[in-house]
């Protein structure tokens, strides 16, 4: 298998708890779906369910990993299930006891090797890293799942830890919400300071209705190589979701091959 790669397809999405706001307005009519449950709420993770099921790695942003609001349902668990992913992990950032478990998630076909959490810097408190390693030694594959800040501020000690802990790695993927633009000063000093690759122009994720904003990203250090991104128009949150695909060596993903034959692709392709 020595010179061949394997497809992965990677999504990044802020979900808002499964939450369908869609339009201005939902953010006055939908503000008490923040904190008590409702019935078209299971309906929409079905949907986002189907969506996400095609992919090999999901990264979810505003999840809830089981509180008053989500009728007490893990709301990473239920996608993983419906979505039949066997590899599934949250970090919970803000833990506000029975009445909301807003957490960060990773659902995966690949088995990882190594999960860890990170708490990021900031003024208030509640901000997250969650990682997954994907094979062994310092060829493994690194993938941090993030949403940073809303202050300009916080997100640049937030991006500025975070490069600390990029740079121990060769094949890294950031994704998540960063709530800032590739342009923006932070998102500048990011690329400037890591091997991540910059983003394409014109993928405008926020908001759902009518996308003019940047700010969910999959970042993928330069040793990957990416084939294509894009942006799902698929209105179940106020975001969209952002996807790659990229290209990585078979060693990456130890195992993978046995379940994804079809991802093989050969040296002279």
């Amino acid at each position: 298998m020595q010179g061949t790669e394997i497809r992965l397809r990677l999504l990044s999405y802020n979900i808002q708890t499964g939450i369908a706001a869609t339009r201005p307005h939902h953010y006055i009519t939908y503000t008490w779906r923040h904190f008590l449950p409702h019935a078209e709420t299971i309906g929409n993770l079905d949907n986002i369910a189907s969506l996400i099921a095609p992919y090999d790695v999901v990264a979810l942003q505003e999840v809830d990993a089981g509180s008053l609001r989500t009728n007490f349902i893990n709301q990473i668990q239920y996608l993983a299930h419906q979505a039949g992913f066997p590899y599934w992990h949250w970090q919970t950032n803000r833990d506000l006891g029975k009445f909301a478990q807003v957490s960060l998630g990773i659902l995966s076909r690949l088995e990882p090797t190594e999960i860890r959490g990170y708490r990021l810097p900031g003024a208030i408190p509640g901000r997250g890293a969650l990682m997954a390693r994907f094979g062994e030694g310092p060829e493994a594959l690194v993938l941090f799942v993030i949403h940073l800040a809303l202050g300009r501020r916080s997100r640049l000690r937030q991006l500025a830890y975070l490069t600390e802990v990029i740079n121990q790695h060769r094949n890294v993927i950031l994704m998540g919400d960063m709530n800032c633009q590739s342009s923006s000063p932070e998102m500048q000093k990011l690329l400037a300071n890591t091997q991540l690759r910059k983003p394409g122009n014109g993928l405008h994720t926020f908001p759902s209705w009518r996308p003019n904003r940047h700010i969910d990203h999959i970042l993928v250090s330069h040793s990957l190589r990416v084939t294509q991104e894009a942006v799902l128009q698929k209105s179940l949150s106020d975001h969209l979701p952002m996807t790659v695909e990229i290209l990585a060596p078979t060693h990456l993903a130890p195992g993978y091959l046995q379940n994804r034959p079809y991802c093989i692709i050969g040296p002279n392709r």
